[in-house]
């Protein structure tokens, strides 16, 4: 026999080598099933997390160009003495005659007047609302629009009626609009027009009871000065108004005025959402570890019980690296098996918890293909040591355990 033939003869094909690397998980299926559960729950850890925080990202960015990033606050800042800056009546006004302002629109707190259900709750029981004079035109400028009734307009506005906030109705248990609805305002009732979807952009507004500034003066002792002006900017002059604002509001006092643009604060909420997910996917990587060492815990077992196997392989002819190879290749069928069980369960999360936030379900690239190769070599490196153990073992070794 020639030396070309023999080394034919001893060349392990990869359709044996698929049958062989089979062998243990086909006959101890549950054990097999066992061990890469831990590998699986890491990778779903990992997969969901990433494809979470990929699908609210995009969610946020679809919510935040919806609502525009052209919506700039100019609130009371602080006085030299430490106390409220107030900004003056004509403020919103003049910020409205800014070249690049498009809408200006405002809220006045109504300082000392709380809202309750009735006149019988708690004076000290204010569930942290707020009563607030509104402009008329302050919907369109906030970004939220009315659910239920109406919003003020130019006799309501100057009668005892109120709109609520998202927030407010809730904590009132005000859902429907009844003919005759009213709440107790600053000790007298103050009739319910309507109920206000939640402002994303304005959250401010979604604790507030808004009354119009003509009410708010003649029935609240409201002194007319705004405490929040809101305005929508154009797109390519965002910066520029910014930069004018404050001096713009208060001309006596430009540092009492407090500026900010509200979709900063959502962009801000999604970093924050990453940092956590940090931690989840500090939990998967444990879990990983753990489903490791039951791999490589099973491995050895299986060497163990498979002594007689491999002393009858190698009688018949297989080398140290048939053997090797086999063990080898067992393990990373045993994580490759967790790993896409693990992608599959965390793409299945990410879907279900993305469908019912009304997201787009994203799954990173690397978040699946990462997963599946880290399985491969986290089953390549705990059935290394086993599959060498396996491979050392003599024929004579290993038929004497039989």
């Amino acid at each position: 026999m020639t030396a070309t033939a023999t080394v034919a003869r001893r060349r392990l094909h990869l359709a044996d080598l698929a049958r062989l690397s089979t062998v243990g998980l086909r006959t101890r299926k549950l054990r097999a099933g066992l061990s890469a559960l831990g590998i699986a729950i890491g990778v779903a850890a990992i997969v969901a997390v990433l494809g979470l925080s990929a699908s609210s990202q995009a969610g946020l960015l679809a919510e935040i160009n919806q609502l525009g990033t052209n919506l700039l606050t100019v609130a009371n800042g602080q006085s030299f003495g430490g106390g409220t800056a107030e900004l003056p009546t004509t403020a919103p006004a003049m910020i409205a005659r800014i070249n690049g302002v498009e809408n200006a629109q405002s809220t006045g707190a109504v300082n000392g007047t709380n809202a309750f259900r009735t006149p019988y709750i708690p004076t000290f029981d204010t569930n942290g609302l707020s009563v607030q004079a509104a402009s008329l035109g302050l919907l369109s400028v906030v970004g939220t629009s009315v659910a239920e009734g109406h919003y003020l307009n130019t006799a309501t506005a100057q009668e005892p009626v109120a709109v609520l906030g998202a927030t407010t109705a809730q904590l009132l248990g005000i859902d429907h609009i009844y003919a005759g609805e009213r709440i107790w305002v600053g000790g007298q009732w103050f009739y319910i027009d309507g109920i206000l979807k939640p402002a994303v952009l304005a959250t401010a507004i979604d604790t507030s009871v808004l009354i119009g500034y003509p009410a708010a003066e003649r029935y609240l002792s409201f002194d007319g000065h705004p405490s929040t002006i809101y305005l929508r900017a154009q797109t390519g002059q965002v910066n520029t108004v910014d930069n004018l604002l404050a001096a713009t509001a208060n001309p006596e006092n430009p540092s009492g005025v407090s500026v900010s643009q509200p979709s900063d604060a959502l962009v801000a909420q999604a970093d924050a959402k990453s940092a956590l997910s940090g931690l989840f996917l500090g939990l998967g990587a444990v879990a990983l570890l753990v489903g490791a060492v039951g791999v490589a815990n099973i491995m050895i077992i299986s060497v163990l019980e498979r002594r007689s196997e491999i002393g009858l392989r190698r009688a018949l002819g297989a080398n140290k690296g048939h053997i090797r190879i086999q063990f080898l290749s067992e393990a990373i069928m045993l994580g490759l098996l967790g790993g896409i069980v693990g992608v599959a369960v965390g793409a299945a999360a990410t879907a279900i918890y993305a469908h019912t936030k009304h997201w787009a379900t994203i799954i990173p690239t690397e978040a699946w293909a990462g997963g599946i190769a880290a399985s491969i070599i986290i089953g390549a490196t705990a059935g290394l040591i086993p599959a060498l153990r396996a491979a050392r073992l003599s024929p004579t070794q290993a038929l004497w355990s039989v």
